[in-house]
């Protein structure tokens, strides 16, 4: 209704694509890559929707790989392809967003201690990613693993 939609399911089908959704929480940023690409991959999958947030951090510093995949659900009538949505993050993308939504949403902080609160933690998203870049170049060089830094490519 917000949005101005019919609804029924076909509007259901058509326009909502956060029905479904996991979060997949990785060790590096590589991984986060390479578990979409292979997702990617599948042959009854399809990539509906991309959005990098690691590459274009949202300006909050919040950072995640967004998802949309068509997945197959099957019914006494056949197969229904329905959209799933699919976080992928690291572990310190987690905690850190883990802790944004609890300022934004839980907290009730007076705005000045919001404003400050925030500030920090678009520091702390700063630190995180510089700490994160590192810690992925010793991991490389320890088990000689390739770089991995595309999203799947959406096929919609």
């Amino acid at each position: 209704q917000r949005r101005h939609l019919d609804i029924s399911t076909r509007s259901i089908r058509d326009n909502l694509f956060d029905v479904a959704g996991i979060r997949v929480i990785c060790n590096y940023c590589d991984d986060v890559y390479s578990v979409a690409q292979y997702l990617s991959k599948q042959t009854d999958i399809q990539v509906l929707q991309v959005k990098d947030y690691i590459k274009n951090p949202k300006p909050n510093g919040y950072r995640s790989l967004h998802v949309i995949y068509a997945v197959p659900v099957f019914l006494s009538s056949g197969a229904h392809y329905t959209p799933v949505e699919v976080q992928f993050r690291t572990i310190a993308m987690d905690y850190w967003a883990s802790l944004e939504h609890a300022l934004r949403y839980k907290a009730g902080l007076p705005d000045a201690k919001l404003a400050e609160h925030s500030q920090t933690l678009l520091d702390c998203a700063h630190s995180l990613q510089n700490i994160e870049t590192q810690m992925q170049g010793i991991h490389r060089d320890i088990n000689g693993a390739p770089q991995v830094e595309e999203a799947p490519n959406s096929k919609a």
